[in-house]
């Protein structure tokens, strides 16, 4: 998957808007990534990408490549 559909799918779990989001981005740093945006993740990654991921793995993402890294 391109990293430009990663992002996308990102933002939309985020509920941001298109292109708002960048790779190199700190999550802490974001507003709109709070607990209903790490619910969102969850089911987008075990929808779109079919990867189960736990709150453990959650929070040790500190950056948005980090996440893109695990998407694959």
């Amino acid at each position: 998957m391109e990293e430009s559909k990663k992002l996308a799918l990102l933002e939309e779990a985020f509920e941001m808007e298109e292109g708002e989001l960048k790779a190199d981005m700190e999550l802490d740093g974001i507003d709109d990534y709070n607990s209903m945006a790490k619910l969102a993740l969850i089911v987008m990654m075990n929808d779109e990408c079919g990867k189960q991921l736990t709150n453990e793995q959650i929070k040790g993402f500190n950056k948005v490549q980090d996440i893109l890294d695990y998407m694959g």
